[in-house]
């Protein structure tokens, strides 16, 4: 698998307190990866132009942003993902904003951190497989009463 890394700085949100340079150079080190890079803002129109074009370019099959929370931007990244031509759920999300930036002040802890979280993204990355999509045109529901009656 070949599996990229976006590591946002969220400005100083995230920068403030993490070296995302580093973060990134280390996810270079994990398994599968072959391309990783910070970037000011992933979750702007450029930055999933960033994502979608390292993409086609080094013919990733697995993407891991590691970025704020994934309630505020997974859709968006799984958009991105998805335009790029990978399957949406071949991507997961590491929140460093909330999970370490504006828990601690300690630049070197927070950074460690960071790069646990995102080997443990990129580990979960690695045993996912995209689902099969199927049509079901008819289907029995046990709350049916008899099977003429289908949940569509």
């Amino acid at each position: 698998m070949r599996i990229g890394v976006f590591v946002c700085k969220c400005g100083t949100n995230i920068a403030g307190t993490v070296d995302t340079e580093a973060v990134a150079a280390e996810a270079l080190t994990f398994a599968d990866v072959v391309y990783a890079t910070s970037y000011m803002y992933t979750c702007s129109e450029p930055g999933q132009q960033e994502i979608q074009r390292a993409i086609s370019e080094h013919k990733l099959q697995g993407v891991v942003v590691a970025a704020c929370s994934p309630r505020m931007h997974e859709p968006t990244f799984r958009r991105a993902v998805e335009k790029a031509g990978l399957n949406r759920y071949m991507f997961e999300m590491a929140n460093i904003r909330e999970h370490v930036s504006w828990i601690g002040t300690d630049r070197v802890a927070n950074t460690g951190k960071a790069a646990d979280l995102v080997r443990m993204a990129v580990a979960k990355l690695r045993f996912n497989q995209p689902p099969s999509c199927v049509s079901i045109s008819r289907f029995f529901h046990p709350g049916c009463r008899s099977t003429s009656e289908y949940w569509l």
